[in-house]
């Protein structure tokens, strides 16, 4: 027997998200890229005139604002076609054209803060004092003089505009082998079943009860992504290579302070939660050694970290786990909670299961005037259900921005995003611990949160070093290559597993090659630590009944991109220039350890 999965086109239309709410269609997609190219010759007569008074710099904005958030739903709507069947061609050449057509979009507007600047701080603060609609931009103004020292003149500007395009291809060709051209060799059980592996059906198989189909499954993925570890190799050497070069010729010290100065956030912040991170291994170390013992096995490799605890699974279907989300979110009330439940099973925000072809990973997406869509591989169970809390917890922040924010603030950075996120798993699961009186049920909820810290609080600490470690390599004058790339991996899994965990060099080593989004987005990935850190430090405050913490909560989400990320989280209620959300979030991981110890003795 084979356990396969279906082709797209056997989806029914009610899983899948709803296309039609961005454009009806691919014509009406067609005319907006055709309107885009039109505004692009309007945008460009602005060049030398925006300084000339309040009003055409506030006409100005107000047109880049609506070009910027046309160009942003001809993205959209690319990718929901395309992510869900990377072997679908024609989806393929309407994202190559909307990414081409982005890259035009900014390098006709990149003459714009050049010449903002050369107005200076007062004469900005007078045209704002005397034009309200101008005042809207005070924050974005501030934050392009805090930017000053990195802009370059327009022709740099113009030119760092044009390069966006290609500077993806790297990137590019890594998804593609990754989601479209990679063949994996079908997992199977002791009785000779065999069960087809995809990016949209390796986590379950990672979570099966039979150790055989965990084993293999775990093999043939890592196996698949070495036999092309080269290519990919060279790939992350031309991203990494990109964002020294971009780094450089904006004058930052390296590439991992311009990518943090992008939001406004320390260098301190970091290194604060590496350093927590490393104090606390022995905590990793001491959950691999209860989780071989309530395994029972001898050794514990990698391909055990997500076996299942107990002998039953439970299933947990789309609308149960809607369900059991809502009523986690309660204490955010009924408005949030409707929200929620209105656009998961009537709006098709979701596009909601596994087939052939659908890329890799879960995420939210979207822009104003369209839906906050969700792009997963749901599969029935606790994991998956956890996911689906995850990525709500995304659309919402960007649902509630929509709504209170213009469109200058309706981008808010990637260290919020992962706070908002995060924050729903953690209400969520808190409400199914403190309902569920079965045991074997509270094991699975912990399983859950140990894979989510897993993921969150090890895996992205890992690969955070691993990546500041290739960048400060490039900026030596380092090469990179798959064997240095899986040395180096090899070696932070080993320090991470310490004596727990069976490593498998090879195998382990090439974990970057399985993250083809991740690592070319600059610094990406340690915010999913600070951002579980921030989480759990809020839901604390919400879950223990403190005073407006809700309330704080929902504020935030509101924010937007109107302030810096470290004010809005002010604003929530936690202080993220303090290692101490970091230890907080520890704290919770190592009292969910002790809860598992018990209920596995």
């Amino acid at each position: 027997m084979t356990v396969s999965v279906p082709q797209r086109s056997e989806i029914p239309a009610e899983h899948t998200w709803d296309a039609g709410v961005v454009f009806e269609s691919h014509a009406a997609w067609e005319a907006a890229c055709d309107t885009i190219v039109e505004h692009l010759t309007q945008m460009a007569a602005y060049a030398g005139q925006i300084t000339t008074s309040a009003a055409t710099l506030r006409e100005y904005l107000h047109a880049a604002d609506a070009l910027s958030n046309l160009i942003d739903r001809v993205l959209v709507y690319t990718h929901l076609f395309y992510d869900v069947d990377t072997t679908n061609a024609e989806a393929g050449a309407r994202a190559d054209r909307a990414n081409s057509l982005y890259a035009r979009v900014r390098a006709t507007l990149a003459f714009a803060e050049p010449e903002i600047l050369t107005l200076g701080r007062a004469t900005l603060a007078r045209w704002c004092a005397d034009d309200p609609q101008l005042a809207v931009y005070a924050h974005y103004f501030d934050d392009l003089e805090r930017r000053r020292a990195y802009v370059r003149s327009a022709d740099v500007e113009e030119l760092l505009g044009q390069i966006v395009e290609p500077f993806r291809s790297a990137a590019r060709i890594h998804g593609i082998l990754t989601d479209a051209d990679l063949r994996f060799v079908p997992a199977t059980d002791g009785a000779g079943n065999s069960y087809e592996i995809t990016q949209g059906t390796i986590s379950a198989l990672l979570t099966h009860p039979d150790r055989t189909v965990r084993r293999t499954a775990w093999e043939e993925y890592a196996d698949a992504h070495l036999a092309a570890r080269h290519t990919m190799a060279a790939c992350l050497a031309t991203g990494v290579k990109q964002n020294v070069l971009l780094a450089r010729t904006r004058r930052y010290p390296s590439a991992i302070e311009a990518s943090l100065a992008a939001s406004n956030i320390p260098l301190p912040v970091f290194d604060n939660l590496i350093g927590v991170f490393r104090a606390n291994l022995p905590t990793w170390h001491r959950y691999w050694r209860i989780r071989r013992r309530a395994l029972g096995y001898d050794t514990l490799h990698g391909y055990d970290i997500k076996a299942p605890l107990t002998t039953t699974q439970t299933h947990v279907p789309f609308h149960q786990a809607v369900d059991w989300i809502c009523r986690g979110m309660q204490p955010l009330g009924a408005e949030y909670v409707a929200t929620i439940r209105d656009g998961m099973l009537e709006q098709r925000w979701v596009d909601i299961y596994p087939n052939q072809g659908k890329r890799m990973g879960a995420y939210s997406s979207g822009a104003p005037g369209t839906l906050p869509y969700i792009f997963m591989s749901y599969n029935d169970d606790i994991f998956s259900m956890s996911t689906l809390a995850h990525e709500i917890g995304h659309s919402m922040h960007s649902y509630l921005t929509w709504q209170h924010q213009p469109l200058i603030y309706t981008d808010y950075s990637l260290f919020v995003a992962e706070v908002a996120s995060n924050f729903n798993q953690a209400l969520v699961r808190a409400h199914l611990l403190d309902t569920a009186s079965d045991p074997a049920f509270q094991i699975e909820v912990i399983e859950e949160a140990m894979a989510n810290f897993h993921r969150y609080f090890f895996i992205m600490p890992i690969l955070a070093r691993f990546e500041r470690e290739i960048h400060e390599r490039v900026e030596r004058g380092q090469a990179l290559t798959a064997v240095t790339l899986n040395e180096l991996m090899t070696e932070l899994f080993a320090e991470g597993y310490g004596d727990e965990v069976v490593i498998d060099a090879d195998r382990m080593g090439s974990t970057w090659a399985q993250f083809s989004t991740h690592l070319y987005a600059n610094f990406y990935v340690y915010q999913y630590a600070t951002g579980i850190s921030a989480a759990h430090a809020l839901a604390e405050q919400v879950l223990t009944g403190e005073a407006a913490a809700a309330e704080r909560y929902l504020n935030f989400l509101k924010t937007g991109g109107s302030r810096y990320p470290l004010d809005a989280l002010a604003i929530a209620g936690v202080d993220m220039l303090s290692p101490e959300p970091v230890e907080r979030a520890f704290a919770t991981f190592a009292a969910l350890v002790g809860r598992l110890e018990t209920l596995t003795m």
